[in-house]
This record gives structure tokens, C-alpha cells and sequence, in this order.
């Protein structure tokens, strides 16, 4: 029985399909479930922020244990080693070229007419190919492409070092015979395994898969979730059902597909951005005066957080004063302590002065200055906001940005001068490092503690 490699696009599909950018837990979630599912490859979106997806995807390289884990290489030399990087120290790493093959989408996205990008798909597939040995050339449109030409590119690519070729129906409008019959003139025409890249714009997918298989396709893309595109769970049934008939496998896991990917989903739901699972178990926190130490480590840890043994008995005595006023400690004030009490660090970031303007006819800009060793740095940068600009200016201060994985704003006192109590929480290596600020001025409480949380990251990091 033939064996179909299936490669999970989810991380590609939701960062197309979604205006908010997924969380650095989202995505190392999705790699997992993938993982666990029995992918065979799983493939990375793009890189956008290079410095905040190279964490990202390191880390993800580092977890991955089964799966081939793949990531496309961008237009330029540069771009190739910048993404060979990434996931370089992956157990089974894997280098994607994807270049468009029709006209229309290499005239007015690359502006580049067949010729040239011939030679650009030599080109990068050779470069990709210096750095790794596995090497994927996707032919992005290819069914819109003419026949000759994406039979030319597929050509360059195997002779310049691709393992795999890959063509996509991009436009979504193909139906089956028609693209079986387009992976069958390209297999015949290289020597390396064809995969496809079908579409359910049509609710054509499945079929438009085992029309594929049945002509000698190796591969197919299929994604956990995302619009017009094979999804995983569908493909899985399908393929339960029907092996037999198509003389072929796949590796998913049928028996826990559903569940898993149902879990997975709502780890990424962004109104709360966070699990159903974690809100759950955040409502079971409660805490009291006579809290051990391993108690509060594992309500900690629910949180999020992994705290030293230090750390930790510096929030039970916290926890013990806090106690002598109300009974119990929940989850939103376990946090608070462990901002305000858990690894104190040397301040080595002080606020100097901040200026901020918004209005609701224009951005916000605010200017940030900070002391650093008697120094003092400026950032300027607009923003979603006066809180949104003046944590990148703080960005533009220090030269780096890490993931803002938390930030909540609550009263402390009450009336028009009440002071404001901010907690930042910000993603380091994945780790999780919170800050915590009061003020007056809502904007001075985020920006204190937002720098609270980097003097944090920073004193570690020394």
C-alpha cells in the first residue's frame, strides 16, 4: 500500500487568514497537535519580524520531534540563510522555495517575466540546497500556469537540488481530472516526488486530493483549520473510508484527530486569548495563609510562570501579609504578587520622562526616555494608542521587542485621583516575565511596569 507524506499547513493558513498574529503559545500549540497527529512535515508561515520568528521558530525547531519541519526560504540569498537559521537546529529540517508559475502572478507580484524567474528559481533552490539537503520548490498557481513553463521550473529546481516539487491551486476553480491530469504531466517530466496543494474553494478538495493520489501524487498540504483549504480531519475520514479503493495511506491518527484538533482550536481563540482548558483551571486557584510552597509553585505554573524556589517564598510571605486582610488569594491577585514580589531584579532600565499625544482623528506618538549605566536613550514611535506607542518606543530605546504576552489595567483606590495599578507580562525564550507599575497616570503605570518586566528579562539574561 502506498504511503502519502502529509504536510500540515495550519501555521501558513492562519497567518494568511487571520488579522490578529497568532501568539507565540499558539503556534508552538499548533506545531505540537501537528507533531502528535502523525504529520509528516509542518510547514512555518513566512518570516515577517525576523528577530520575533527566529525565537519563535527555534524554539519550535527544538520541540518537534517527529515531523520534517519546513519554512520557506523568501525572494533573496539573504532571506535563504536567514531562514535556514530558524530551523536549522530541527531534527529533520527542510527548505521551501515557493515562486509563482503563471503570468499573472509573476508579472504583478514579482514583475518578473518567465525568463527571470526561471533563473530566480535556480537560483534560490541552489542557495537552499548549499545550506540543507532536504529542498522543496513549490509552483505557487500552477494550475493557472502555462504547461510548459511550470514543466521548465520544475525542471530548474530538480537541477539545481529539490527533493520535492509541489504545485498549488492557488485559484481554487480546478476540478479533479483536471488537476490529476496536471501532477501527472509534471511526474512524468521529473524524477522526484509531486505533492499537491488543493483548494476547497469549490468544496472540491478531498476529491480533487484522490484524483491526485490515484495519478502517482506522494504528497498532500492539508491544514487543521483555515479557509479553502483540505483540512486534516476531512482528509483523515476520507482516507479511513476509502484506502483500500485508492490502494493508499496516511499517517494521521484518525482515532484522535477530532478531539485534539478541537482542543487545539480553542487554545487560539482570541477573544480571550487563552485556553478553555487554562480558564478553567485558573478559576480552581485559590489560595490562603496556609499555602505551601509547592502549592503555590503549582498554581504558578498554571499561570504560566516557573518560578525559583527563592521566588517562591518570596510570594508566600507576600501571600501571607496580603491574607491578613482578606481570607484567600485568587488567580488575578496570585499574579499581581508575582509581579510585585517574585525575581527582583537590579534596575537597570529607569523611566526619565515619557511625552504622549493621541486623538481620535489621528495615531498615537509617544516619546520615551530611559537611563541606562547614567545614559540616557530615546525612542519615538507611533502607535494603537498612547499605551501601544509608548511600549515601542520603548522597543526603539533597547533595540529588541518581546511578545506581549499579558497586559491588564485595574483601579487600586477609588474616585478621579485613584491610582491605577498596571501588570505587563512579556514572553522571553518562553518565558514568561511580568511587571508590575502604579500610578496616577494609567499610561506611567504600563510604562513602569513594562520596564519592571524587562529589568527582569535583562538582570536573567545577564
Amino acid at each position: 500500500m502506498k504511503k502519502i507524506n502529509i504536510a500540515d499547513i495550519t501555521l501558513k493558513k492562519l497567518s494568511e487568514d487571520r488579522e490578529v498574529a497568532l501568539l507565540f503559545r499558539e503556534k508552538t500549540a499548533i506545531a505540537a497537535c501537528a507533531d502528535n497527529l502523525g504529520a509528516d512535515a509542518i510547514e512555518l508561515a513566512p518570516i515577517k519580524n525576523l528577530r520575533e520568528d527566529t525565537i519563535i521558530y527555534k524554539t519550535i525547531a527544538q520541540k518537534v520531534q517527529n515531523a520534517v519541519l519546513a519554512i520557506p526560504v523568501g525572494f533573496t540569498a539573504e532571506d535563504v540563510a536567514a531562514a535556514w537559521d530558524c530551523i536549522k537546529e530541527a531534527k529533520q529540517p527542510r527548505l521551501q522555495v515557493e515562486l509563482p508559475t503563471s503570468t499573472v502572478q509573476m508579472e504583478y507580484i514579482y514583475h518578473l517575466k518567465s525568463d527571470k524567474m526561471l533563473a530566480k528559481i535556480g537560483e534560490l533552490v541552489k542557495a537552499a540546497k548549499a545550506l540543507c539537503g532536504d529542498v522543496e520548490f513549490s509552483a505557487l498557481d500552477a494550475t493557472r500556469a502555462d504547461i510548459n513553463f511550470l514543466i521548465a521550473a520544475a525542471k530548474e529546481a530538480v537541477a539545481n537540488g529539490a527533493g520535492i516539487i509541489t504545485l498549488c491551486d492557488d485559484a481554487g476553480v480546478s476540478l479533479p481530472e483536471e488537476i490529476a491530469a496536471l501532477v501527472e504531466t509534471v511526474e512524468e517530466a521529473v524524477s522526484v516526488p509531486v505533492y499537491v496543494q488543493v483548494s476547497d474553494r469549490i468544496s472540491m478538495a478531498v476529491a480533487s486530493a484522490f484524483a491526485s493520489i490515484r495519478v502517482g501524487a506522494a504528497g498532500l498540504k492539508c491544514a487543521m483549520a483555515g479557509k479553502d483549504i483540505l483540512l486534516s480531519g476531512e482528509i483523515s475520514d476520507a482516507m479511513s473510508a476509502c484506502s483500500a479503493q485508492l490502494d493508499a495511506e496516511i499517517n494521521l491518527n484518525n482515532t484522535k484527530i477530532h478531539a485534539s484538533i478541537d482542543d487545539m482550536l480553542a487554545s487560539i481563540n482570541h477573544e480571550s486569548y487563552e485556553t478553555q482548558a487554562s480558564v478553567s483551571e485558573k478559576k480552581k486557584i485559590l489560595l490562603d495563609a496556609d499555602s505551601t510552597i509547592a502549592q503555590i509553585a503549582q498554581a504558578a505554573s498554571v499561570l504560566g510562570y516557573d518560578l525559583s524556589d527563592v521566588d517562591c517564598g518570596n510570594v508566600q510571605k507576600a501571600l501571607i501579609q496580603i491574607c491578613e486582610k482578606k481570607d484567600t488569594v485568587g488567580a488575578k491577585e496570585l499574579e499581581a504578587l508575582i509581579a510585585s514580589s517574585a525575581m527582583q531584579a537590579p534596575s537597570t532600565y529607569h523611566l526619565k520622562s515619557y511625552t504622549t499625544s493621541s486623538s481620535n482623528v489621528t495615531g498615537s506618538m509617544s516619546q520615551v526616555t530611559l537611563v541606562c549605566n547614567d545614559e540616557s536613550i530615546c525612542g519615538v514611535s507611533t502607535g494603537d494608542g498612547p499605551i501601544d506607542s509608548a511600549f515601542r518606543a520603548i522597543e526603539q530605546c533597547i533595540g529588541y521587542h518581546y511578545e506581549l504576552d499579558d497586559f491588564q489595567v485595574q483601579s487600586v483606590t477609588e474616585g478621579k485621583e485613584a491610582l491605577g495599578s498596571a501588570l505587563v507580562r512579556l514572553r522571553n525564550n518562553g518565558k514568561l516575565y511580568s511587571g508590575n507599575g502604579i500610578s496616577t497616570d494609567i499610561v506611567a503605570a504600563s510604562i513602569r511596569a513594562y520596564i519592571n518586566a524587562l529589568n527582569k528579562i535583562v538582570f536573567e539574561e545577564e
